[in-house]
């Protein structure tokens, strides 16, 4: 089986001189974010400390100016230079690798297909999610090949209706405005018969900058002037939320500056917000978190796989509902920001899932 992996490359000039940045600098820079400990992120980094020392040194001589102030007792901290690469780094990790991902996926499809090797057995097409992220590691570690795309939420259920993936993610929030996203959820799964695996419940609001300096409290504060917010894409669930919620209040779209700005995952979107390129966004707390950025909680969710039916019984599904049953991944979410499992051990009928009316179960079988 032929894998493809596809990374980005930064060639960084600077007075005549070219350099590529090795991207294990990021990854020494965001554990030193949060530890200040240079061992630490040595070791996170999987690199020696001396290694971790001449790469800080050395990209600090390229840019002329330090990436690291290191302080005896208090350890070592990140400086305006290093907040930026690291911001940088971050960034384009959001914003590319479920595009990478998926061109990888596809590339190594038919690569495969071409030679006449089976295609990875489990095709998930999900809205972003840190509790999916999750469950694909124990898969992949429980020997269950996965090939997890991004989609939003009324995507990932056209490409299940389509037959172009096997798993569907998407999310519903909970209360009145639940009630109105299940009936859009049910006009598009009419008459298939689909199954759900409820897999956590996770928080949904406003993701702010450190300190909230504009005091973006609502949705309603969104539209004060000088406020610059980040979407999400069209065809995402939380793009559709976030539109309800603005109908709720009665917010004209075109009074929020950056309303057509857009990002295609929570953490892009936090990614903006933390570099300083927005002063809001709308996505869920994990994110936030990831950032070191404040959270303004705007509401609860529901998170959920959904296959149909001829699909329940294939052997990679069942080894995902196991995966996803095991007290040991369910405490797992349960430690990620704003995540809750719900600890389900099964599917679920879609009209017990979504909790729809009568009228809409009929169409729903």
């Amino acid at each position: 089986m032929i894998k493809v992996e596809l990374a980005p490359t930064w060639r960084i000039v600077s007075n005549g001189q070219v350099r590529e940045m090795d991207l294990v600098l990021i990854a020494i820079l965001g554990d030193l974010a949060e530890t200040g400990k240079l061992t630490h992120a040595a070791r996170f980094a999987g690199i020696s400390h001396r290694h971790a020392r001449n790469l800080i040194n050395g990209w600090s001589e390229f840019f002329g100016s330090p990436l690291v102030v290191m302080q005896r007792g208090r350890g070592t901290s990140l400086t305006p230079v290093g907040e930026r690469v690291l911001w940088a780094g971050r960034r384009i990790e959001s914003r590319l690798a479920p595009e990478l991902d998926g061109l990888a996926t596809d590339f190594a499809r038919g690569i495969n297909q071409a030679l006449g090797m089976s295609a990875p057995s489990l095709v998930v097409h999900a809205s972003h999610d840190f509790a999916v992220a999750l469950l694909r590691e124990y898969l992949q570690q429980a020997g269950t090949s996965v090939e997890l795309q991004s989609h939003g939420s009324f995507d990932a259920l056209s490409s299940l209706l389509r037959g172009d993936c096997v798993v569907a993610g998407f999310h519903v929030p909970e209360g009145k405005l639940g009630d109105l996203m299940a009936a859009r959820y049910s006009e598009i799964l009419a008459g298939h018969a689909i199954r759900m695996f409820p897999l956590a419940r996770r928080s949904q609001g406003l993701i702010v900058p450190r300190g909230n300096p504009q005091q973006v409290m609502t949705v309603s504060d969104l539209a004060k002037p000088g406020v610059r917010f980040v979407n999400r894409q069209r065809g995402s669930g939380t793009r559709a939320l976030f539109e309800s919620l603005l109908s709720e209040a009665h917010i004209d779209r075109r009074s929020i500056s950056g309303y057509d700005t857009e990002e295609i995952t929570h953490s892009a979107v936090a990614a903006l917000v933390a570099g300083r390129q927005a002063d809001a966004g709308f996505g869920v707390k994990a994110a936030a978190a990831r950032f070191g950025l404040d959270f303004v909680p705007v509401m609860a969710e529901r998170y959920f796989l959904a296959v149909t039916e001829t699909n329940a019984d294939r052997e990679d599904v069942k080894a995902m509902v196991v995966a996803a049953s095991e007290p040991r991944y369910a405490d797992a979410v349960d430690g990620i920001p704003g995540y809750a499992s719900l600890r389900a051990t099964g599917f679920v009928p879609a009209r017990d899932a979504l909790g729809v009316s009568r009228v809409q179960a009929k169409i729903l079988h």
